[in-house]
């Protein structure tokens, strides 16, 4: 009699995505850090550095489709390996840019170095070397890792910069980039699909996925997603600074040795990190179980309530803790079940591909809202109108997951 073995969860290429994304989304997550000292070193206004960060976003949604064809053409270390030079590169060119047209430029190469190393390729090959049993949480282990970079990215670089100039830490960041490499021999993936989806050409699925509603559908939602996160990653350290109350120099944050509301600012996104860690491994463990359409609806909503909430209360230290845990534990639960949605229902063979260009609209919200929210601080000299266009396309992502179809698409032979 034999005994059926179950597929281990922890594999050496779950481990190797999770490094390259966790070192990648570190750096990825400090750079709302950056937007007071450049704009004051330059004289710039803040538009000028948040559109840098909204092409940045904007490449990172391009590039990510394209990267993720590049990996199933040529292999996915090859992609990465692609995606961390041009990161690097970008990094090490925006140091010595001075210029605001340099530096949204430059972005632009950081922004494809982001979709080399980022979600779309990696979730892509931790996808394809996890089984079936395992394969909502293991995407939701690596999009996880992302949040641990996100906890620990934006406090160093604040802690940098108090001993050195930005322009040393993008060359610092610039090396950790290229550290990721080291992780490449742990992944490789094997080709997880089935006959009938291997025998299908990338022209057919993806003609197949732009004819069926549910992934337009799919696609739609995905861009508030990218609006919020990208806002608040770029703009709240600096919105904290500028709004918050006074934090209590007798209470438990100054304690903590958080006595400025700039350190409280860039603590918020590593709190919007940590809780994240166990939001999106709830959510994946959670998607294994429930319908995800619903899941992600429910997602869209606690963040537009949450969103509503913060604004319209007064801005103090507690409230900002709170928001941050809250809209944290929110944050990227999206990305499993959005990226173990489209497996579901299109396969894996071209996994990489299709969520790629659904995180085009991600992107196309992001660029919106890092852009917008520097545009509309320059003419108003708050975030407040941004944030409230934030609430409305949240609640617009909440509804459009409702009609989608969630059941696999048969592939068609050759």
């Amino acid at each position: 009699m034999t005994t059926r073995t179950s597929p281990p969860l922890i594999t050496p290429v779950l481990i190797g995505g999770c490094i390259v994304i966790m070192l990648s989304f570190a750096v990825r997550a400090s750079f709302g850090v950056f937007q007071i000292p450049i704009a004051e070193e330059f004289g710039w206004p803040r538009s000028e550095f948040s559109l840098a960060i909204a092409f940045q976003n904007l490449a990172w949604g391009i590039g990510q489709p394209i990267f993720g064809a590049l990996a199933e053409k040529f292999g996915d270390r090859r992609a990465i390996i692609l995606g961390a030079l041009c990161y690097a590169a970008g990094l090490l060119l925006s140091s010595v840019a001075t210029e605001p047209a340099q530096h949204q430029w430059l972005e632009w190469l950081v922004g494809f170095g982001i979709a080399g190393t980022g979600f779309g390729v990696i979730l892509a090959v931790v996808g394809r070397a996890s089984s079936d049993e395992h394969r909502s949480l293991s995407l939701g282990i690596a999009t996880a890792a992302g949040s641990s970079g996100q906890i620990f990215g934006a406090p160093v670089a604040e802690w940098m910069l108090g001993f050195m100039s930005w322009q040393n830490v993008f060359v610092v960041f610039a090396v950790v980039i290229i550290a990721t490499l080291l992780a490449l021999p742990m992944m490789r993936s094997p080709q997880a699909a089935t006959r009938a989806e291997l025998e299908e050409s990338m022209g057919t699925v993806l003609r197949r996925a732009f004819r069926d509603p549910s992934y337009t559908l799919i696609f739609l939602g995905f861009f508030s997603c990218g609006y919020q996160l990208a806002f608040i990653t770029a703009h709240f350290p600096a919105f904290v600074t500028e709004m918050c109350g006074a934090i209590d120099p007798s209470g438990t944050l100054a304690a903590l040795g958080v006595s400025t509301t700039s350190a409280l600012g860039a603590v918020s996104i590593s709190l919007i990190g940590l809780a994240n860690v166990a939001g999106t491994l709830y959510a994946a463990w959670l998607g294994k179980r429930f319908s995800k359409k619903y899941l992600l609806a429910a997602i869209y909503t606690g963040r537009t309530l949450a969103a509503a909430a913060f604004i319209l209360m007064p801005i103090t230290p507690a409230s900002v803790i709170v928001f941050s845990v809250v809209m944290g534990s929110l944050w990227l639960a999206t990305v499993p079940l959005t990226s173990g949605l489209v497996a579901h229902i299109y396969g894996l063979r071209y996994m990489g591909t299709l969520y790629g260009i659904v995180f085009f609209s991600h992107q196309l919200g992001s660029f919106l809202g890092v852009w917008l929210g520097g545009r509309m601080y320059d003419i108003y000299g708050d975030y407040t109108l941004v944030w409230w266009v934030g609430v409305g396309v949240g609640a617009f992502s909440a509804i459009v997951h409702l009609p989608i179809r969630e059941t696999p698409a048969e592939p068609v032979a050759a």
